[in-house]
């Protein structure tokens, strides 16, 4: 690995980059690339870093030894960003490595780094590697890293109204899987000061016969999808994602919902995962369960998301 041009950082220099204003950069902003799993990274991870992800199964069908970016940056807009030179310094960091000579050449880390440096203009950015990882900064600087919260943060404001045919799991608010993406069931979205509580914009109504309470203020889309075995729910995947992503756009949040936040609104949330973060189903599964841990989408369902993570990941 060419690492000519490459800067290793000890986590005091990085904790003092995260500290500086962001008009105090004059080259651009510094940006903070995780190589360590999409687990990993949504439990605790540096402050506005981002997720850097090649899942086994796109390992197993490259052929070659060099891995571009556009596989391993999720987030096309940040692509776009990273390679018009927006960034600088660009850090990159994995779970606990002392130095760059101590990557094995397959690794996550090791193929990043020398993307970066074969793809981006030479001199646009500075690409550095954190020495000692995430777990060498965060036991230094716990403050400058974000502990995800499993629970909801939101309570149900009108706990008089939840009654007893309200199920415990739906006491408190919607879950969030993302800064702008909720799940939840036909109670939270019949609840205005719970939707206003989260910031919710828009609803994406993936039930039968829900109706959409607050048309006047909010922006609805509806997928009318039966929770059968017979219910083709991954046709609608392509809109869903794309809802999403247009609220997310727009700077909203999104309550995604059924009637019972179960099934249907669930795999809908895990089909985004695997779009927009190209996980595996098993990792987006486990994500969103330590979430909500009621969800549990039907065998048809299940069997169309992993239909969908073949075509996501392999194409």
């Amino acid at each position: 690995m060419g690492m000519n041009d490459l800067l290793e950082v000890a986590g005091g220099e990085v904790a003092q980059i995260l500290r500086t204003l962001p008009e105090q950069f004059t080259a651009g902003s510094p940006l903070v690339l995780d190589c360590r799993p999409f687990l990993a990274y949504s439990r605790l991870h540096i402050c506005d870093s981002r997720n850097v992800n090649w899942n086994s199964m796109l390992r197993r069908r490259s052929k070659s030894s060099v891995v571009s970016l556009e596989w391993l940056v999720p987030d096309r807009a940040l692509l776009g960003r990273l390679r018009s030179g927006e960034f600088s310094p660009v850090i990159v960091l994995d779970e606990d490595s002392r130095s760059v000579v101590d990557l094995k050449s397959e690794s996550l880390a090791s193929m990043l780094l020398t993307a970066l440096q074969t793809e981006l203009v030479p001199g646009a950015a500075q690409i550095c590697f954190l020495q000692g990882g995430f777990d060498g900064f965060f036991a230094a600087y716990p403050e400058l890293c974000v502990n995800a919260t499993i629970q909801s943060a939101f309570r149900d404001p009108e706990p008089a109204m939840s009654g007893r045919n309200t199920p415990l799991y739906d006491q408190d608010g919607p879950v969030e899987i993302l800064p702008f993406l909720f799940l939840g069931s036909a109670h939270h979205s019949s609840r205005r000061e719970t939707l206003a509580k989260c910031g919710i914009t828009a609803v994406l109504n993936v039930s039968s016969s829900c109706p959409n309470l607050f048309e006047d203020e909010l922006r609805y889309m509806t997928l009318r999808v039966e929770d059968s075995l017979a219910a083709d729910i991954r046709a609608r995947f392509p809109e869903a994602i794309d809802f999403i992503d247009s609220a997310k756009e727009r700077g909203g949040r999104v309550l995604v919902h059924c009637q019972a936040g179960i099934s249907r609104s669930a795999t809908i949330c895990l089909a985004y995962l695997i779009h927009s973060r190209r996980v595996r189903l098993d990792e987006a599964f486990d994500f969103v369960k330590q979430r909500r841990r009621v969800i549990s989408p039907n065998l048809a369902f299940m069997g169309q998301l992993l239909q969908f993570e073949t075509d996501v990941l392999c194409h």
